[in-house]
């Protein structure tokens, strides 16, 4: 079985910016030899915010849909099994069977118009 991972290394380039949509969210799988990492992030114009693809309440990945991380309206992220509700920007789960713990931050930035881990 290859080990899920929490945290990738700094400089890995993930791709253009504009392969998410503003106010939308993407998937991410790194392969590294130790393992495979899988997470997410949440494009506002030009920055995008990264979590580790797990919610603290049961440890599945957050999504039953590929990309599909959001609330309806975009404003929040939400678990897709259990209705979790994290605010996008410190991943702190406001509703939910979880409430008061948080998504893993997955550190990234946008430089030269790619995302790259930080």
């Amino acid at each position: 079985m290859i080990e899920r991972l929490t945290a990738t290394p700094p400089n890995v380039r993930l791709g253009p910016l504009d392969q998410i949509g503003d106010g939308a969210a993407r998937n991410f799988v790194v392969e590294m030899k130790a393992g495979r990492f899988h997470g997410f992030a949440v494009r506002h114009g030009d920055t995008v915010t990264g979590y580790v693809d797990r919610c603290p309440h049961m440890g599945p990945p957050l999504a039953q849909r590929l990309d599909d991380y959001l609330t309806d309206d975009g404003a929040m992220i939400q678990c897709s099994w259990h209705g979790a509700l994290f605010r996008i920007a410190d991943g702190v789960c406001v509703g939910g069977p979880c409430a008061g713990a948080a998504l893993i931050p997955w550190p990234l930035e946008v430089r030269d118009g790619a995302i790259f881990t930080a």
